[in-house]
């Protein structure tokens, strides 16, 4: 704080001497392209071992609680921390739908996207070194083994879609759309999150995300009704994109109704 307002003092003395204040350094191509992609790895890696974790070690006593809370705190911390690195994705949808809302480059979403995966994948490595294999084992690696029948299908797969979308819409509101940005995203994102876990855990397993559940699949081998975990969260994603662009969105992002 102190710094800041040194900086701003010194910039008033050379307006006042008629100078304009330094201009603040480009990104390099290192801040521009591989940093991002670097982050995303590193922040997806954190947040799958962190989730993996609390699934193979939940008490039967906390029930939906432990996991709810630890995925959401572990969502708003990283996000808070890694927001002006990355922009904080840490999940395909949500790279997908901020994307298609002008928040960010298409020539980063592939990169975005196989970063995150890669991130999944360490991050269940790093579950796996630190939990008894038993245990692991009997857990699937917190792969999402809650589906069991073909009767359960459809409506994990609608949870998926339903509760993606949720969570993506706050995502975009609160972090891409000009006239709901807030500071307090990582928070907002994170308590949407604890609900929708809360909410769906014994529906879906509320995995929301491709990579919490890719990581997992590879490290234990376990792939029964992976697809359910691609194509819900993607399906979400993209509904709450075209939420914002046809009607949540402000005047520059929404591309109906703009006269």
């Amino acid at each position: 704080m102190g710094e800041k307002m040194e900086m701003e003092d010194t910039d008033c003395t050379l307006m006042e001497k008629g100078e304009r204040p330094p201009a603040s350094k480009p990104r390099n191509k290192y801040e521009r392209t591989f940093q991002p992609c670097l982050a995303e790895i590193v922040g997806t890696m954190f947040f799958v071992f962190i989730g993996c974790v609390s699934v193979i070690e939940n008490v039967p006593a906390a029930g939906r609680l432990q996991p709810a809370l630890v995925h959401g705190l572990a969502v708003a911390v990283l996000v808070a921390v890694m927001d002006k690195i990355s922009g904080s994705h840490f999940n395909p949808p949500f790279t997908l739908a901020i994307y298609l809302c002008g928040g960010m480059e298409l020539m980063m979403v592939g990169p975005y996207i196989v970063s995150q995966l890669i991130g999944g994948v360490l991050g269940a490595g790093m579950a796996k070194l630190m939990t008894p294999a038993e245990r692991y084992n009997n857990a699937a690696g917190a792969a999402f083994d809650i589906l069991k029948s073909e009767s359960q299908l459809y409506a994990a797969l609608f949870g998926e879609v339903a509760m993606t979308c949720l969570v993506t819409v706050v995502v975009l509101l609160a972090a891409v759309n000009g006239r709901t940005k807030t500071p307090l995203a990582p928070f907002l994102v994170g308590c949407t999150v604890i609900i929708t876990v809360l909410a769906g855990a014994d529906v879906s397993g509320t995995c929301l995300n491709p990579a919490r559940a890719f990581g997992p699949a590879v490290m234990a081998n376990y792939w029964t009704y992976h697809w359910v975990y691609w194509m819900g969260p993607i399906g979400g994603g993209l509904v709450a994109a075209a939420l914002l662009r046809l009607i949540l969105g402000d005047h520059k992002l929404r591309v109906v109704m703009k006269s």
